[in-house]
């Protein structure tokens, strides 16, 4: 909630009465003016710093003697990071991460740059997780998000890197990424951290399932599992933040199964479907934990999103029909929460499911036999009307709702 929308919004309060002009001014002294855009400048300076540095190091490592190239790399990642230190202890908190930031990569930099010169191979992970290690410890020393975001980064691109060059997934890279940056994006509470901390658990799930040649049904194991713990965080828009991300994930996969499951064959469903046995009775065991954290909190109603995950995949016939049923029920569902919560992002995500899931109905009933230009063309027109339509009942709503009337 920034202090701009509470001064906004605090007027309107004052006008009707709800509270004082006193307590208005005690409630926006709560919050500080933040200048955002000027505390965004060390920051960036730091990466610009960090690559010219490293693009300088690199033009002319060959030149450089050996032992010269050693106390560089120990010169510069201490300098960085007892710079950072300084200018923390004397109140320059951006700049002081910042600095301790390009400590961080400089330590990763030289991890890399000592293996070139004592030509070293790595085959696997273990100098990239010591490398995150070290972020993660950085990150709970300084309470920083900007080193978590860094230390973040390092794990998910490592695991894309292993990946795709050495056809192999760490799973201590991943389960020191899922504990110690998850134990701080609990204690913080930030969605921005939420939102991040989720996209890479559900990309490095999916990464893990590629590298193992595991049916992509698996996938939905670890990362229900994720949604599922979003159940029981209190803070409900940290809570949103952890599920929204898994809820895509079923999302595009039952846009594919509408889109895709007639040109399937005998070898692609082979990689798709998992063991009927083993993933039913896990997908119900998470099912059951999601709705006791959903009771909890008396949210039981919200159960409905599983609707995505319904096993329609291993059912006989009718499978398109029936996951496209379940995209737009699952996006009037979104929609319909919107407009009880009386919640913009939920309105305005409800919208755009509905579209996405009428535009995936309009192609699959259509493309085969409709002139490819006119396709286009109706459905930019359906596209354009639905859009009129939703957004003006989302702005009667709210407009209703400010009023004080109810809908």
């Amino acid at each position: 909630m920034s202090r701009k929308w509470v001064e906004k919004e605090g007027l309107g309060w004052v006008e009707k009465n709800i509270i004082s002009r006193e307590q208005y001014d005690q409630i926006v002294h709560l919050y500080a003016e933040q200048k955002h855009a000027i505390g965004m400048l060390p920051l960036l300076g730091s990466v610009l710093l960090g690559l010219g540095i490293l693009s300088f190091i690199a033009a002319n490592w060959q030149e450089i003697p050996q032992l010269l190239r050693l106390l560089m790399i120990v010169v510069v990642m201490v300098g960085f990071y007892a710079g950072g230190e300084q200018f923390l202890r004397k109140g320059h908190g951006k700049l002081g991460i910042a600095l301790t930031a390009l400590g961080l990569v400089s330590f990763g930099a030289g991890i890399i740059l000592v293996g070139q010169m004592f030509h070293l191979v790595a085959y696997d992970l273990t100098s990239f997780t010591v490398w995150g290690l070290a972020g993660i410890v950085l990150t709970y020393m300084y309470r920083s998000r900007f080193l978590y975001l860094i230390s973040l980064l390092i794990f998910t691109g490592a695991q894309w890197y292993s990946t795709l060059e050495l056809h192999q997934f760490s799973y201590a890279a991943l389960v020191i990424m899922a504990v110690g940056l998850g134990y701080f994006t609990w204690q913080r509470q930030s969605t921005l951290l939420t939102w991040c901390y989720s996209l890479s658990f559900v990309l490095q799930c999916l990464m893990l399932v590629f590298v193992k040649d595991w049916p992509l049904l698996w996938l939905f194991i670890p990362v229900m599992a994720l949604y599922a713990a979003g159940d029981w965080i209190r803070d409900r828009s940290s809570g949103y933040a952890v599920q929204t991300v898994p809820l895509i994930a079923a999302y595009v996969f039952a846009v594919s199964m509408v889109l895709l499951w007639d040109v399937r064959s005998s070898s692609d469903l082979d990689e798709i479907l998992a063991q009927p046995a083993y993933y039913l009775i896990a997908l119900v065991v998470l099912f059951a934990i999601s709705v006791l954290g959903k009771l909890r909190q008396a949210r039981g109603s919200s159960a409905f999103e599983w609707i995505l995950l319904a096993p329609f995949v291993y059912l006989p016939g009718g499978i398109e029909v029936l996951y496209l049923l379940a995209l737009f029920f699952f996006s009037f569902y979104v929609l319909w929460r919107g407009y009880m919560e009386q919640w913009r992002f939920k309105i305005n995500f409800g919208t755009v499911l509905f579209l996405c899931s009428t535009m995936v109905a309009y192609g699959k009933l259509t493309w085969d036999f409709m002139d490819k230009s006119l396709f286009f063309i109706i459905g930019g027109l359906l596209l354009l009307a639905l859009s009129w339509v939703l957004n003006r009942r989302k702005k009667q709503v709210l407009e209703d709702t400010k009023g004080g009337k109810t809908s």
